[in-house]
């Protein structure tokens, strides 16, 4: 008798839990959305005035209702997505290079002193180099080709890489390592199966950060270097300006922001919640 009693019971909470699980998952959804909407329909409002303020200028600046068509129009040509295949081709190769190279450095640096009195402050410093910087230098040894591209994107990611792994090793408790160690772990079964999932936010926010710093030298290469192989975002930019086409060039400008914020929705975003999740640091 009591074990119908409670499969009875645990029916009737099923049937609550899952009339609630809905009202809120609405709730959810509609939380994360109404900011974005905020946000979205402030910035077109502002876009819309300064399009109206700038109406005798020459040339005036498009307003989002001509952008939008140009951009629908865009999307459905093979120029655009070629366009945005050949550059997002470049994005991954060089991110995936600064990431191996920065994984490398920041767990060696983390691991042994003598290399981080060494290359410490040297991290930090071509951190801080702007990535326009280097693109004298890659033009000289590279000339226009797409070497000179992954040089400064390399250059301007992976610093930052190694120093969020710098960081996250180095806000490992020592309690953990004490356990690692007790429990017979060696060097590499302790980071492997011990500092690295410990380290694992920092480790992410260094990848957010390497990915930005990549993303963005990535396109101002595409400004400067011409490659005669396919045409790129950058390069698509770089003709709407010859040609003095605003509406084409905020198009482009879009698209670029557009796929900055789905890579980091998409892919860090929930690596990081995930993460966090695990750790009970937030909600899942």
């Amino acid at each position: 008798m009591p074990d119908v009693l409670d499969e009875e019971l645990s029916g009737l909470d099923h049937l609550e839990v899952a009339a609630v699980a809905p009202r809120r998952r609405t709730r959810g959804v509609w939380a994360a959305v109404w900011p974005k909407l905020v946000a979205i329909g402030v910035v077109v409002a502002a876009w819309q005035m300064v399009a109206w303020w700038s109406s005798s200028r020459n040339p005036p600046v498009p307003t989002p209702g001509d952008v939008w068509t140009r951009l629908r129009a865009d999307v459905a040509t093979v120029d655009l997505w070629g366009a945005v295949g050949a550059t997002l081709a470049r994005a991954v190769i060089g991110f995936t290079l600064a990431a191996c190279i920065g994984c490398i450095v920041g767990l060696a640096v983390s691991r042994w002193s003598a290399l981080r009195v060494a290359l410490g402050s040297l991290l930090t410093g071509l951190q801080t180099m702007p990535s326009i910087a280097w693109f004298p230098l890659a033009l000289l040894f590279f000339e226009g080709s797409q070497a000179a591209i992954m040089f400064v994107v390399v250059l301007g990611a992976a610093p930052s890489i190694a120093n969020g792994i710098i960081s996250g090793v180095d806000t490992v408790p020592p309690l953990l390592r004490r356990l690692g160690t007790s429990m017979g772990a060696g060097t590499v079964t302790l980071y492997r199966d011990i500092v690295v999932p410990a380290a694992m936010p920092s480790v992410l926010g260094g990848l957010k950060q390497g990915w930005a710093f990549s993303w963005r030298s990535l396109l101002a290469g595409e400004l400067l270097v011409a490659l005669p192989v396919s045409a790129s975002l950058g390069q698509r930019l770089q003709s709407f300006r010859v040609a003095e086409d605003a509406v084409g060039l905020l198009a482009t400008l879009l698209v670029v922001l557009a796929i900055g914020v789905l890579i980091d929705a998409l892919v860090f975003g929930r690596a990081e919640r995930r993460v966090l999740t695990r750790r009970g640091l937030t909600t899942g």
